[in-house]
């Protein structure tokens, strides 16, 4: 049976989501193909005569991207069966089914992937496998040479100037945690999965092998298994000593274990992202993140006196933002010299609310949004203050502008600065001289919930 996989797009990663799916079906005798749509075309002789089209959406930007390939699929491989899965799966089975997706499947997809393939061997087209799956599974060595190499995705950009070829990994999948606005939680419901240190291992291996000097965890939350996670880090660096990485890491599991940071940093941790989100206490509650403004600050504090920078992410407009408060997370990142640190791209992001969010559990929560946008694959809404919704468009067409350019993260944000100030009717007090110095960090700007281009719309 011929099987192709695509990755529509996953922030610059050579995808495990590709990888250890292409594993699992080898080994059933499959003949696979992998396409990844960041760096290549949906390819004529590689769809023709496929058997099964399997579409990996792990977050919205690639789900917008493969619903927009999807005509392009059908036409090049006529008599496939279609296949969506990932975390974007589920929440939007309605969605793909009435376009003409047969099967959705999320969580741990691997053993589903396979039924897959047995079913349409013995001629049944309908689903018969959960949608979602969070059973506890054998995981393989991941077959990352159907991709292209690591060369090609996001590589480090070091404080020096110079470029790293950056190798991608897995330690688990899912999150213990139930923010409400993440879409890991639809799917796994505060369980997590992982994946077993020999077979992280010996991926890694084969990617320093390669060329890598740099590993990216691709984890929801590498702290989720603290003693799984060090055995990871320890063993890296006893294999590779002169390899660096970086990891996800809640504010929460920054403050509770830090004791662990200094053995992150002798491990050759360079830098940890941290969804902060927010500034504001009350829409932190909202968000069920389980840290304040104050944690915030308290984890920059631990990071940089552990050597290991701190790249925060966040969400800054949602329904409950005003003028006031946008301005307050600007003057934070200032006063904690964070500019350098901050993909522009971070400050224009605008709260999704996909189907199947525990946001729309949430008492009142309904009342402020719209029925359910197919196009943006989300529950539409408006800030009851219009200069709100008007700056949060005015400052993502100038990131995307200026970013084109390559304008330096600080000037990116001094003009956010002034966008800011001129929204609210003020005028803009000047920047110190000091915003903070650059940090080490992959060289993809963008994110997954960050509306895609119109190029990465029509780039297939």
């Amino acid at each position: 049976m011929k099987v192709v996989l695509i990755n529509p797009y996953e922030i610059g990663r050579q995808p495990f989501g590709l990888a250890e799916p292409a594993a699992w079906l080898e080994r059933e005798g499959c003949e696979v193909h992998c396409l990844d749509l960041s760096l290549q075309k949906l390819e004529p002789e590689v769809l023709a005569g496929a058997d099964l089209v399997a579409i990996y959406v792990a977050m919205h930007t690639a789900t917008r991207i493969a619903i927009a390939a999807l005509a392009r699929i059908k036409e090049l491989a006529p008599r496939a069966q279609l296949c969506v899965y990932g975390l974007y799966a589920p929440m939007n089975e309605p969605l793909l089914r009435s376009l003409g997706v047969q099967t959705v499947l999320g969580g741990e997809v691997e053993p589903q992937l396979v039924s897959l393939v047995r079913r349409l061997q013995r001629g049944e087209l309908v689903q018969t496998e959960p949608v979602v799956s969070t059973a506890k599974i054998d995981f393989v060595l991941p077959d990352r040479g159907l991709l292209p190499p690591n060369p090609r995705y996001a590589h480090l950009i070091t404080l020096d100037g110079d470029s790293r070829v950056v190798g991608f990994a897995e330690g688990s999948r899912g999150c213990k945690h139930l923010c409400r606005h993440c879409p890991v939680v639809p799917v796994y419901e505060g369980k997590f999965r992982i994946v077993p240190v020999d077979i992280v291992m010996a991926d890694i291996d084969r990617q320093v092998a390669a060329g890598a000097r740099h590993i990216s965890f691709g984890d929801p939350d590498f702290l989720n298994g603290p003693t799984h996670a060090m055995k990871l880090v320890h063993a890296l660096h006893a294999r590779h000593p002169d390899v660096t990485f970086d990891a996800t890491i809640k504010i929460q599991h920054i403050l509770d274990h830090a004791g662990l940071l200094a053995e992150l940093k002798a491990g050759g941790c360079l830098f940890i992202t941290a969804a902060v989100e927010e500034v504001d206490d009350r829409i932190l509650g909202y968000l069920a993140k389980n840290h304040t403004n104050a944690d915030f600050g308290r984890a920059v504090e631990l990071t940089r006196a552990a050597g290991i920078a701190l790249a925060p992410t966040f969400v800054p407009f949602t329904p409950w933002t005003t003028l006031d408060g946008y301005l307050r997370l600007l003057a934070r990142l200032v006063e904690l010299e964070l500019i350098e640190a901050v993909p522009p791209i971070q400050l224009a992001i605008r709260l999704l609310v996909p189907q199947g969010s525990e946001l729309l559990k949430f008492p009142g929560f309904a009342d402020l949004i719209g029925p359910f946008d197919g196009k943006l694959l989300g529950y539409p809404w408006k800030n009851p203050d219009a200069r709100v919704d008007a700056l949060q468009k005015e400052i993502q067409a100038w990131v995307a502008e200026a970013e084109g350019q390559g304008v330096a993260r600080r000037d990116i944000f001094a003009h956010i600065w002034q966008l800011a100030h001129a929204a609210a009717g003020r005028t803009a007090p000047p920047l110190p001289a000091t915003l903070g110095a650059p940090i080490p960090r992959l060289s993809e700007p963008w994110y997954c919930c960050a509306e895609p281009t119109d190029e990465q719309l029509q780039s297939f």
